[in-house]
């Protein structure tokens, strides 16, 4: 189930991180399931268990997992939620950017909307 990429320039905790959440995403993992344990997924993925510790402790910073003491690391109740929230707030940033770079250049919110319209058309195809 998970993977490392050697050649992302991504952390290897963060690529563990987004793993569990696009899995509780798209629903391959549902609330209460079991994630492997720190050690298992350290030996599983070459990594040391500090690596995969530091992202099951921000997962669970997120709220989407939960770790019990002795038993293990869980998926939240609320996980896609909480995952959704995180999606949302990735695409809004993005959207952010870009409409203020049209903004830049002149484009007014009307134009904006059009575009947008249009692009919307073109993915329904």
């Amino acid at each position: 189930m998970f993977r490392i990429n050697p050649a992302s320039g991504k952390a290897i905790y963060e690529q563990i991180m987004e793993q569990v959440k696009e899995a509780a995403w798209k629903g391959y993992l549902k609330p209460g399931d079991g994630l492997p344990s720190v050690r298992k997924l350290a030996l599983q993925l070459s990594v040391t268990p500090n690596t995969v510790a530091k992202a099951y402790q921000l997962l669970e910073k997120e709220k989407v997992i939960v770790t019990i003491r002795g038993k293990g690391a869980f998926l939240a109740e609320n996980a896609s939620q909480e995952v959704d929230k995180g999606k949302m707030q990735e695409i809004k940033t993005s959207l952010k950017e870009i409409l203020s770079e049209l903004r830049y250049e002149g484009y007014d919110e009307e134009r904006i909307a059009n575009l947008i319209h249009e692009i919307y058309q073109d993915l329904e195809g």
